[in-house]
């Protein structure tokens, strides 16, 4: 372990973290049970982290982060709008539904979260953190589509994550990928209508 990158470490801590979460819950994942799950001495989690609330948030970045660009990657120019949305959505749902345990760590998160105080921080950056990954995101697809969205970044990169994140919930207790399936593609050919196309100028 001693002759591994920082960068290397922290991303096993985080895999661990992730796991101890799912099956022990928020509040049983200590800085001894994550490093534990690594195979790590406990001191090594402060040599990577200042505090658990950083891990943390590097985990949200990193499962957030890893859909967004399973979306792009599927973009493709000779298709339209529409079914390229439907590639980018039905991509971003096959990433969370192949970590279901991950998934429902987040919304864990977020409720322990807002029960106390101090940790309420945390639970507004998630979302805020989701917010900027769909804006990133929705900016991408205007850019590759050559066109505008005729609605403000803010309401639909928010208006994005709600139905992502709902339908994510939604499916946790029946796992009914068809519906979900369907409700994401109703979604795409909603979204295609919001753009106005920009002229190109030919030089």
């Amino acid at each position: 372990m001693t002759r591994l990158p920082v960068a290397e470490r922290r991303r096993m801590l985080v895999v661990a973290a992730a796991r101890v979460m799912a099956r022990d819950g928020i509040a049983e994942t200590t800085t001894r049970a994550i490093t534990a799950e690594a195979g790590m001495p406990r001191g090594s989690f402060h040599y990577c982290f200042r505090s658990k609330d950083e891990l943390l948030r590097e985990l949200i970045t990193e499962v957030v982060g890893d859909m967004v660009q399973a979306a792009r990657e599927v973009w493709a120019t000779d298709r339209p709008i529409e079914e390229n949305l439907k590639a980018g959505l039905r991509a971003i749902w096959q990433m969370a539904t192949e970590r279901p345990d991950e998934q429902l760590v987040t919304y864990e998160l977020t409720t322990y979260a807002l029960r106390d105080p101090s940790t309420v921080e945390l639970a507004r950056w998630q979302y805020e953190s989701y917010n900027q990954q769909a804006t990133d995101y929705l900016m991408f697809v205007a850019e590759q589509a050559q066109a505008d969205w005729t609605l403000p970044m803010p309401t639909l990169a928010r208006l994005l994550v709600t139905v992502v994140d709902g339908l994510c919930l939604n499916w946790l207790p029946d796992r009914n990928s068809e519906i979900a399936r369907d409700v994401l593609d109703t979604f795409a050919a909603h979204l295609a209508t919001l753009f106005i196309r920009t002229a190109v100028v030919h030089r």
